[in-house]
């Protein structure tokens, strides 16, 4: 993964001198060469700048960033250890570039900094904003001068005990950086505003071999800086899935649209496409993260061939392909995030349910996208709370609805998709479920479709009942048919004959004979999991079976009164 990383940040050129991050500067402070105050340059706050990094001893009391720092470091209301170290590293700097004098002066002369922080306050720039400085216009980090000081300076805290070995990155000998600088980026999945350490020596569990510290991970800081450039770009414009940023990128960029972020949500959100280029990646790579007591915690990596994904994800799209609620087309196929939202537990006023997503699904979803990524088998878990959020919404009681309720179509979409896998897995005969298939050899796939008829008839003859069959009997029905379909059976024949001088019972009869005679003899005591999956697809395709005879009589008739 740390190779993977690395590599991305060579090929994007992302690659900063060693010991410098890039941070945002919320405000210059411009001074001229005696150090007397110019005026305060604000940015617009997306303003990036390479920024000398001292890594985790920023942490601590007494030492802090330098040349760029919090307004609260540099202009303190109160001196401090923090702010003497800031102020002490301008006076060493000073020693290899003039310049940095001017700002050594602005903070020690009572009239200048009272002007500054004056400013500061005008512009409302805050005590947590970063602030650096600017003499004669040019910043203190453009100053070939200063950065090569750092350089020297930055070495002055590595530990004396530091030997050579072999850098876990790349491999090659180097001294083990010491302190390591945290990855941005993840405060919106419980990361920690200043960041958060992706590799971590403070806790006795995390030494090994009798290593302490970072002899136990190597790594240099040339390439850790290339690292974390990388996830720090990547992690900037990544979505959130379930909790998790979904953090991906290939070994070249992709031609066309991203097929990624397609999956989720149609957007492109890493930056490494490119338009217009005709040459496939042939790697694909994909972290799932989330931040965890300041500490960034991998929730799922994966790595693969790009061509194998792509046919993996259209191996997706077609065990989602599902007739619609009229059967006049095909069902729309949903973003990957807008179908996670049919794996939650129903409710009818759902005020946020993306936050109910990252607490229900976050242990769900790295299962899930590894099944679709791969082609392999979903879990278990989305086919009990597919059947969940359908039964729950089978037995509203809905006074203001104007036809019986049809099970949910991606819930419906996810049930396809885990019965054909599951099929895969055990080397069965895949059934075609597009539509309601009458030669399906599953008895409980029928018993679903009777059900569906059986609502239909009700319908047709009862049309303003508040809670019809469908309501009353559907959740048992999905679990013990042959206790219900009985009783439903001798309600159908009252329906039956309430419609009898409409002219269209004898089409329903018809119906319930063929759903008969495609379920065989026997009607199932009790369904598993995988049959009650099967039942819900029946009762959705018939329904749209109905629908679509409906809609085809409705279309003949127009088309013979026009003829007359």
């Amino acid at each position: 993964m740390l190779s993977a990383l690395y590599d991305y940040a060579v090929r994007n050129e992302l690659i900063m001198p060693a010991g410098c991050v890039r941070r945002s500067i919320k405000a210059y402070i411009s001074l001229d060469a005696e150090g007397d105050l110019i005026g305060l340059e604000m940015t617009d706050g997306q303003e990036t700048a390479v920024c000398p990094d001292i890594g985790s001893l920023a942490n601590g009391a007494d030492k802090s960033n330098v040349l760029a720092e919090k307004l609260s470091i540099v202009m303190p209301e109160k001196t401090n250890r923090k702010s003497r170290f800031f102020l002490a590293a301008l006076r060493s700097a000073a020693g290899k570039e003039p310049r940095v004098s001017a700002c050594i002066n602005a903070l020690t002369d009572a009239d200048t900094a009272a002007q500054i922080l004056s400013e500061c306050r005008r512009n409302k720039v805050k005590k947590t904003d970063r602030v650096s400085f600017r003499v004669n216009g040019v910043s203190l980090m453009e100053m070939p001068a200063v950065m090569d000081w750092w350089q020297t300076f930055r070495h002055s805290f590595d530990r004396d005990d530091n030997e050579m070995a072999r850098c876990m990155i790349t491999g090659k000998l180097t001294a083990a950086a010491a302190t390591l600088s945290p990855i941005q980026g993840l405060s919106a999945v419980g990361g920690h505003a200043r960041g958060d350490s992706l590799i971590c020596f403070d806790k006795n569990a995390f030494c090994s071999y009798g290593l302490r510290q970072s002899a136990n991970a190597p790594v240099s800081e040339e390439a850790f800086a290339a690292v974390k450039s990388a996830l720090d770009m990547l992690l900037a414009d990544a979505p959130i899935l379930a909790g998790m940023k979904f953090v991906h990128w290939y070994d070249r960029p992709a031609a066309g649209s991203d097929a990624l972020c397609d999956l989720l949500d149609g957007t492109d959100a890493d930056g490494s496409v490119t338009r217009g280029k005709t040459e496939e990646p042939d790697k694909y790579y994909i972290l799932l993260l989330t931040g965890v007591g300041g500490r960034v915690m991998i929730r799922r990596y994966a790595h693969g061939s790009y061509q194998a994904m792509q046919s993996n994800l259209a191996q997706w799209r077609s065990d989602l392909e599902m007739t619609d609620w009229n059967g006049s087309g095909p069902a729309k196929l949903n973003k990957l995030t807008a179908m996670l939202m049919r794996l939650l537990k129903r409710q009818k006023a759902d005020k946020d349910p993306f936050r109910r997503m990252n607490r229900e699904l976050s242990g769900l979803t790295p299962a899930i996208l590894s099944a679709i990524i791969t082609g392999g088998p979903l879990p278990g878990a989305v086919a009990v709370r597919a059947l969940a959020y359908i039964r729950s919404m089978m037995t509203d009681t809905n006074e203001n609805a104007k036809m019986p309720p049809i099970p949910d179509a991606m819930c419906c979409q996810w049930l396809k998709a885990w019965l054909l896998r599951e099929d895969r897995r055990n080397n069965k005969e895949e059934a075609d479920m597009v539509y309601y298939n009458e030669k399906h050899k599953e008895p409980a796939y029928h018993c679903g479709a009777m059900v569906a008829v059986y609502g239909e008839i009700q319908h047709i003859a009862m049309p303003d009942v508040n809670v019809g069959v469908i309501q009353r009997c559907y959740a048992a029905a999905s679990q013990t048919p042959a206790l219900v379909l009985g009783q439903m059976a001798r309600l159908s024949t009252f329906h039956l004959s309430k419609i009898a001088s409409r002219g269209i019972a004898l089409h329903y009869e018809e119906l319930l004979d063929k759903v008969a005679v495609a379920m065989g003899d026997q009607v199932p005591d009790a369904l598993d999991l995988e049959q009650q999956a099967y039942f819900a697809l029946g009762c959705r395709q018939m329904y749209a079976e109905i629908n679509r005879f409906r809609h085809d009589s409705r279309a003949r008739k127009l088309a013979a009164g026009s003829e007359v």
